[in-house]
């Protein structure tokens, strides 16, 4: 019997389009909720509280799209990752899916879901894309791409470690400025002095690993694309 062509080997079209449309509409929701909320600054105010204003929904239907655009990509690139790190990078894919989609349910007021949704998909994601853009450069199909890939997932890395260094600093300053003690609820206005950038790193987040999602899923599809001889 004849094998399949490669084209008949690789069925990620529908995955890989549902990818690209699941992570551009994660910013599509993000742009719209700086909209519809905008006493949220975006400078110091994280993404996740955007749950404490009037449309919670908005931010939980975001990252239910962010969770299903990782599920997506990686059942779209199953077929694409042959070496043993590719596949651990598939497997934290999966799980940085889980941790996006539990914050649809857990979010900022069921603290221990949220932490635990946070570190399964904050921190997986940056994994997969490194293991990811590596493995699938070993692909001729995919070499040209693995700068690409690399560049995005290097900028993910660098977004987790400002936000890290952004929440630091700014619970220090806060502190600082309250005489010692961190408010428990979040001020109207910054004190003066208190210089904030966490939430702009947040939201490199969720933009950096949306564009790797939309890059490699694109990718993916034009390959689908491209006619394939059929291997004897």
């Amino acid at each position: 019997m004849e094998p399949l062509s490669k084209d008949k080997q690789r069925p990620i079209a529908p995955a890989a389009w549902l990818a690209l449309l699941l992570s551009t509409a994660t910013i599509v929701l993000l742009a719209g909720l700086r909209v519809l909320s905008p006493e949220f600054d975006p400078s110091w105010r994280v993404i996740s509280e955007y749950a404490l204003g009037h449309y919670g929904w908005v931010l939980s239907l975001l990252f239910l799209c962010w969770g299903l655009s990782s599920w997506t990509l990686a059942l779209a690139l199953s077929s694409e990752v042959h070496t043993r790190a590719g596949k651990v990078g598939l497997f934290f894919l999966v799980v940085a899916g889980v941790g996006e989609t539990m914050a649809s349910y857990f979010d900022i007021t069921r603290m221990i879901g949220h932490g635990i949704a946070g570190l399964l998909g904050v921190g997986g994601f940056p994994v997969a894309a490194l293991l990811l853009s590596v493995a699938l450069g070993h692909n001729e199909e995919w070499h040209r791409l693995k700068r690409t890939l690399l560049g995005i997932a290097n900028l993910c890395w660098i977004s987790v470690v400002l936000l890290a260094i952004g929440l630091a600093t700014f619970m220090t300053q806060m502190a600082h400025a309250n005489g010692g003690h961190f408010p428990h609820h979040a001020p109207k206005s910054l004190p003066a002095g208190v210089v904030a950038f966490d939430g702009w790193a947040d939201r490199l987040i969720v933009v950096s690993y949306c564009a790797w999602v939309f890059v490699a899923a694109w990718h993916a599809i034009r390959l689908h694309r491209t006619p394939h001889a059929a291997h004897d």
